[in-house]
């Protein structure tokens, strides 16, 4: 009697550790751990604001709060690399959520209330089309703007679950939307940190209630394999003067190493200046003489002359100062002070007075000189002494975009009538076929102010 009790105690053993086992593994399958186990909230906790979470139908459900701030519902456990895969469904346009990637929180934020930090996996259904862009919570705003991948802008679908994915490996952070590839970042700022799901503040009593719903959260921190991106996605690298191998795969090159000038020379000069410009520190820098238009070392130019084409600089102005990126250059007009072409401007709106000049605010930052106002929001402008990003884009069909900091600011057509009557009526009336040339130099303006500039990268288009 006791030896039988003693067998089917063991074999209840057995049968235990059996589905004990087939449970680990199938949270475990191909290295992959759920991180909600679809019935509790365990291992998470909530953090900053008010919102409510609760669990129903095997969903994370988050619901707004009037006057809350951001609240978050954030892992107890930190994750260094790692992919992330979940679905998200949100049923109304006027709502807002993210996913926030190695993360962190100050209990002492928000004036005791508590702030939730880090970089965070844009969800945002408006008419803007965000969604997958990848924000800084809390600390630097913006990084990828998804109108850097107008193509992945459709992904997100309100009213379903959509299936979302991010890879954190190394200084690496890539998005997708229902496999759509959309944003891509190097960043040094975080190694590792929490995951959270956020619910969005809302300050009008028709937006609480509202509620977005998380489920089938699973992550693989082993074994990791990058999924790649097809070529041409645009890369936000905040390491300077770099390109990782998927740029240069993509057509990328550096037009400026942090090191050398070869690839520059000055405007109507055989050579580099021998003055006034400087290469320190990994950045090239145009030194302040009188603020006057050709400066001492005068403008810079590439040697190799472009037509289609995609560049992005980082730039940073002194208080005051003017300077400029112009394209299209051809060194024809053996003018006195900056050579001919079509012009990025660079400018501190605030101090220099060019900004009250031209024509409704056409010589202001990243506007195309005295032709078309650049439309931007004091929110995507770092202050003066910042590294700002500005791009611009000129499509093999002379459609030309300027970006400043990941965001559209203008857009034409060159050689268009609408180009051609605003030529008319600009100082660039008196040199025919101003903007048109075939191809061109790029140039870097010496206007007399000190401004500085590193990863100055170039992809030809065809």
């Amino acid at each position: 009697m006791i030896y039988q009790k003693i067998c089917n105690h063991f074999f209840l053993l057995i049968i235990f550790i059996a589905i004990f086992s087939t449970s680990v593994f199938s949270q475990n399958e191909n290295g992959w751990n759920n991180l909600f186990d679809g019935k509790t909230l365990n291992g998470w906790k909530k953090l900053a604001g008010t919102a409510d979470y609760k669990v129903e139908d095997g969903n994370i459900v988050g619901t707004t709060v009037l006057n809350s701030g951001n609240t978050f519902l954030v892992t107890e456990k930190e994750f260094g690399d790692y992919i992330l895969e979940m679905d998200v469904k949100i049923n109304d346009t006027t709502s807002n959520s993210g996913v926030q990637m190695r993360s962190h929180y100050d209990p002492n934020g928000h004036d005791g209330k508590g702030l939730v930090y880090g970089c965070q996996f844009e969800i945002d259904p408006s008419s803007r089309k965000w969604s997958g862009g990848i924000y800084d919570e809390g600390r630097r705003d913006w990084l990828y703007p998804t109108s850097l991948n107008q193509n992945s802008q459709n992904a997100f679908k309100v009213g379903v679950y959509n299936h979302i994915k991010m890879e954190c490996i190394g200084h690496e952070m890539k998005t997708w939307i229902n496999n759509i590839p959309v944003a891509d970042i190097i960043d040094t700022v975080d190694a590792k940190g929490f995951i959270g799901l956020q619910v969005h503040a809302v300050s009008k009593p028709e937006f609480a209630g509202e509620k977005v719903y998380f489920k089938n959260i699973k992550i693989k921190t082993a074994d990791l394999k990058p999924e790649p991106f097809p070529k041409g996605i645009y890369v936000i690298n905040y390491i300077p003067n770099t390109l990782t191998e998927y740029e240069k795969q993509s057509g990328w090159k550096l037009l400026f190493d942090g090191n050398t000038t070869d690839n520059w020379k000055g405007a109507y000069k055989p050579g580099f200046p021998e003055k006034g410009w400087q290469v320190k520190d990994g950045v090239l820098t145009v030194l302040a003489s009188e603020g006057k238009e050709g400066g001492v070392g005068g403008d810079i130019v590439t040697k190799e002359e472009f037509s289609a084409f995609d560049i992005s600089f980082e730039f940073k102005l002194t208080p005051g100062a003017n300077s400029g990126v112009k394209y299209f250059v051809t060194l024809s007009e053996h003018n006195e002070g900056s050579a001919i072409g079509l012009e990025y401007q660079l400018l501190d709106d605030t101090l220099h007075p060019d900004a009250k000049l031209g024509r409704d605010g056409d010589r202001t930052l990243a506007s195309l000189y005295d032709l078309i106002k650049a439309n931007k929001q004091k929110r995507f402008i770092n202050p003066i002494g910042q590294w700002n990003t500005g791009r611009i884009i000129v499509y093999p069909n002379n459609h030309v975009e300027h970006y400043l900091n990941g965001v559209k600011v203008l857009e034409y057509e060159r050689g268009s009538k609408d180009f051609r009557d605003l030529v008319a009526i600009s100082k660039y009336k008196i040199w025919n076929n101003f903007g048109e040339a075939k191809e061109g130099h790029i140039l870097l303006q010496d206007h007399g102010n000190e401004a500085s500039f590193r990863s100055i990268k170039i992809r030809l288009l065809k």
